[in-house]
């Protein structure tokens, strides 16, 4: 499947795509007397160019940021530690010191961290943010082991301890689950490095909850149709050349499909928006779209073992997980400040499903716990928008100053 994918996408894909498109533009131009054919062209490249994928993780591109006093402030970026499978990014505003310490643990579910370029610029506002930068397991050499759920619970607990105690960790969709069971380990360890807080943001903690389409499916098929139908192994000439992995090209296209009309709308809205001189409508969507066709693989390991214990098992709400043969217990968490924030309007992670923590965190005293549902606002804009940044930050933002 991938090789063919592969062939597809570096010789076929962009003769078909510019050839269907180039129908498609001229046919607008009789419709379109008043607009110059220049510009018309110019937008068609644009969306030829725009409508593909890409592997490549893109720049996080933050170089400064606007604090709520209006004032500019340079953004220093630096790696600071890192495996063979993540890289720890570290984002401070230049001359800050003392700013709270955040551990912001990006998905690995298709796309790269950058997806999360708005909620770290917030989040910035006040705290210094270090970022799981995901590698893309196509790139990572065969030779350097397979990723499993259990290593993305080490990563975090390895990146906590690098950072120190009174941190913060921020979980957003799926690595809620394991960051949760990364704070439950160290809390069994009695770690001196637990994080100060733990937020969990629109995440599967209990998948049980108002199942969504992504639920229902996870639990159609048994485990083997998913090992024998979903995985696919990496091409030849590639870095990663043999390692078996959840293409992300697949989930993509799944997750597209779920929507094909609001894509198709867009791409339109886009060519017409470009094509009346709105570049600043058009930019938006074409942002949007570079970062959205921005796609990473998952390690197969880590997949099936995310599905089969977060989606078919509930392996955590059900007090059955497991870590190195260890039970994890969330009720040791005792010293750890616990905020979920849900979306009114989520259709990948429903309302109750990530709420669902603070039962399960059963040992922490109830002033602890606090919980947020922000109106109005899907998946994605439980992280990242107006409402993310007027309304969801200073909630997260009081809950880390009143743990410290």
């Amino acid at each position: 499947m991938y090789d063919a994918y592969q062939a597809y996408a570096d010789f076929i894909d962009p003769v078909r795509t510019a050839a269907a498109s180039n129908e498609r533009i001229l046919s607008l131009f009789g419709t379109m007397q008043f607009v110059s054919p220049l510009r018309c062209w110019q937008a068609y490249h644009e969306v030829v160019s725009l409508a593909g994928f890409t592997h490549k993780r893109p720049d996080y591109g933050i170089g400064d940021i606007t604090t709520e006093a209006g004032e500019t402030t340079p953004v220093v970026e630096t790696p600071v530690t890192s495996t063979p499978f993540c890289t720890l990014q570290r984002f401070s505003r230049a001359g800050a010191s003392g700013d709270p310490r955040v551990l912001l643990v990006a998905p690995m579910s298709g796309h790269f961290a950058t997806l999360l370029r708005g909620t770290i610029r917030t989040l910035l506002r006040d705290h210094e943010v270090y970022v799981t930068d995901w590698r893309n397991p196509r790139d990572i050499p065969l030779d350097q082991g397979s990723f499993a759920f259990e290593d993305f619970v080490q990563h975090i607990i390895d990146f906590l301890k690098f950072m120190g105690p009174q941190s913060h960790l921020v979980a957003v969709c799926q690595p809620t689950v394991p960051a949760l069971v990364a704070v439950a380990l160290m809390a069994q360890e009695q770690d001196p490095d637990q994080p100060a807080s733990l937020t969990l943001m629109a995440g599967p903690i209990d998948a049980r909850v108002s199942p969504t389409k992504v639920n229902e499916f996870a639990t159609s098929k048994p485990i083997e149709w998913f090992r024998e139908k979903m995985i696919s192994t990496v091409p030849r000439g590639l870095p990663g050349a043999g390692r078996r992995v959840y293409p992300g090209f697949v989930q993509l296209a799944a997750f597209m499909s779920m929507n094909i009309d609001r894509h198709r709308k867009a791409f339109a809205d886009l060519f017409e928006h470009r094509v009346k001189g709105d570049d600043a409508k058009a930019d938006q969507i074409r942002t949007f779209y570079e970062e959205y066709f921005a796609i990473m693989d998952l390690d197969a390991d880590f997949y099936l073992h995310t599905i089969e214990t977060v989606f078919q098992k509930f392996a955590l709400p059900e007090g059955n997980l497991t870590f190195k043969g260890r039970k994890v217990e969330p009720r040791a968490i005792k010293k750890t400040f616990l905020l979920t924030v849900e979306g009114e309007k989520d259709d990948i992670c429903a309302i109750g499903q990530t709420l669902a923590a603070q039962d399960i965190c059963g040992g922490l005293r109830p002033y602890m716990k606090s919980h947020h549902m922000q109106a109005g606002v899907g998946h994605y804009g439980v992280f990242n928008g107006k409402r993310w940044d007027s309304q969801i930050y200073p909630v997260v933002r009081e809950h880390i100053r009143c743990s410290i």
